[in-house]
């Protein structure tokens, strides 16, 4: 009976013990980093109108670490193609963008400035291949937006008009000079349902 009682004992420890297990986020191996065109690799993608972005696929690694561009071997060993690879990291960021909330800076009037995507994750930048970027956003914004990401950890979206940008201009290049992981320092028309256009620079 004792032995009974403490099989029952060590089976409900271990329950217990599994239950309080948190579960592994799982990483995310489709990814299209927006990075300094120096960086490219023979897998990077240019943008339209790009002459200082290039679009690296890349992973998700643990431990904090951020993201990793995929060298040809470990691009290799995934056994599909470019254009394969390229369409799932726009699902992929389409799936992320739709769990994640901007915040919208209002002027003193109450009225929407600009939105912008911000945080400690490296993932943020990548969503500029999502074909829904912006999407909702230009009655709000007041027509077409414009989209920067000066790093990797934020997004902004502007509506398209070279006043907005020219009040921030300086405060984005100095976010992409200094920080380890600059993303890019031109900007992108974003239209939701097509890829994003570069149309104008904030930075060197």
């Amino acid at each position: 009976m004792k032995r009974l009682l403490l099989f029952l004992v060590l089976v409900c420890a271990a329950t217990s013990h599994a239950q309080v297990q948190p579960s592994r986020k799982k990483l995310e191996a489709y990814l299209l980093m927006p990075e300094p065109a120096a960086l490219r690799t023979d897998l990077s993608q240019i943008p339209q109108g790009a002459h200082k972005t290039v679009l690296s696929p890349a992973h998700e690694i643990a431990d904090g670490l951020g993201v990793k561009i995929y060298s040809k071997e470990e691009f290799a060993k995934l056994g599909i193609g470019l254009e394969a690879f390229v369409e799932r990291a726009k699902a992929a960021a389409d799936a992320r963008l739709k769990d994640l909330e901007p915040d919208f800076i209002k002027d003193d009037q109450g009225r929407t400035r600009y939105a912008v995507y911000r945080g400690d994750s490296s993932l943020i930048a990548s969503l500029i291949a999502a074909p829904s970027l912006g999407k909702g956003f230009e009655k709000l914004l007041d027509g077409d937006l414009w989209a920067v990401l000066p790093d990797r950890h934020s997004l902004f979206l502007f509506p398209a008009k070279p006043e907005m940008l020219a009040e921030f201009a300086d405060d984005l290049a100095e976010r992409y000079k200094t920080d380890a992981y600059a993303a890019s320092c031109e900007v992108f028309l974003i239209k939701p349902g097509t890829a994003p256009k570069v149309v104008a620079t904030f930075g060197d």
